[in-house]
C-alpha cells in the first residue's frame, strides 16, 4: 500500500529543538572531579580528594612529639574491568596510596627541634571507580548515588510529648565533622546521652570524662553554690533558715 507523504507546517521562530543533554554526565563529570586523574600543578588544591586530606592533616599527637605530614596522593588502574568485576563478585575499585612524611621532634634546652623525618608511600585501600554509566560495583553487584540532603551543623532543640502528656525535650549537637551527640530527658526527668545513636548512658558519666569527677563538680555546673558556716549562733540560725530545702552541693563537715 503506497505511503502518502504529508507536509507539515511549523509556525515556530526557530526551527528544532534543543539538543537532547547527556543526562548521565551529571554523576560522572561530578565523580571525574573529585579524582582529578591528571595531576596538574595547582589543580588538586580546592577540589579532589587533595582538599579532604589537606583538612585532615597534620596529625599531632598530645604531647606533639610527633607530626604526620601529608604530601600528595595516587590512584592507581583498577585490577579487572568492569565486566570481570560483575561476573567474579568483585567491587571494581583503583588502589588510594598516600606520600606520608612522619616528623619526629624532641627538646633541646627547653625549645623544640625537628630530630629525625621520615617519609613513605602508604596503601590506604580500595577506592570504587565509577562506571561509564554512572554506576558502581560492588561485591558483583551494580549500584547507583542517591543524593541525600544532610543536616547543617550547629544545635538543634526539639520537643516531643508522651502519651501521659508530659513534655519532653531533647537536645542534638551535629558537628561538621565527627559523631552526633544527642541529649533525651525521660518521664523521670533524668538526662541521657547518645552517641552516634547508639546505647544511651547517664549525662553525669560524660560531664565526668570531661574532668568533672565528683557530684559536686557537676552540681557547679548548673547551680550556684555558697558555702555556709553553720554554728548555734543567732547568725549561723540565721542562715540555716535560709538553706533549708535546698541541695547540698558536698557533704556536710563537721569539725
Amino acid at each position: 500500500m503506497p505511503q502518502t507523504t504529508r507536509s507539515v507546517i511549523t509556525f515556530s521562530k526557530r526551527e528544532g529543538g534543543m539538543p537532547m543533554p547527556h543526562l548521565l554526565d551529571i554523576q560522572t563529570a561530578a565523580f571525574q572531579t573529585l579524582l582529578v586523574p591528571d595531576d596538574v600543578e595547582g589543580e588538586r588544591q580546592d577540589v579532589s580528594l587533595e582538599r579532604v586530606f589537606r583538612d585532615l592533616f597534620p596529625i599531632t599527637d598530645v604531647n606533639e612529639k610527633y607530626k604526620l605530614e601529608f604530601l600528595g596522593y595516587a590512584l592507581g588502574e583498577a585490577k579487572y574491568a568492569v565486566e570481570e568485576c560483575i561476573e567474579r563478585d568483585m567491587t571494581y575499585a583503583a588502589p588510594l596510596k598516600a606520600k606520608l612524611r612522619l616528623d619526629v621532634y624532641e627538646e633541646v634546652e627547653g625549645q623544640k627541634r625537628l630530630k629525625n623525618a621520615i617519609e613513605k608511600e602508604v596503601y590506604l585501600g580500595e577506592l570504587p571507580i565509577m562506571t561509564p554509566l554512572g554506576t558502581f560495583v560492588i561485591n558483583g553487584a551494580e549500584r547507583v548515588v542517591v543524593s541525600q540532603l544532610h543536616r547543617s551543623p550547629g544545635v538543634v532543640f526539639e520537643e516531643d510529648t508522651h502519651p501521659n502528656g508530659q513534655r519532653l525535650f531533647s537536645a542534638r549537637i551535629i558537628p561538621f565533622r565527627g559523631s552526633w551527640v544527642e541529649f533525651t530527658i525521660d518521664i523521670h526527668d533524668v538526662i541521657y546521652v547518645h552517641i552516634d545513636k547508639k546505647k544511651k548512658f547517664p549525662a553525669t558519666a560524660l560531664l565526668r570524662a570531661f574532668g568533672h569527677g565528683n557530684n559536686a563538680d557537676i552540681l557547679k555546673l548548673f547551680f550556684a553554690t555558697k558555702e555556709l558556716n553553720i554554728t548555734g549562733k543567732l547568725e549561723g540560725r540565721q542562715e540555716k533558715r535560709e538553706v533549708i530545702g535546698s541541695l547540698l552541693a558536698q557533704d556536710v563537715a563537721n569539725p
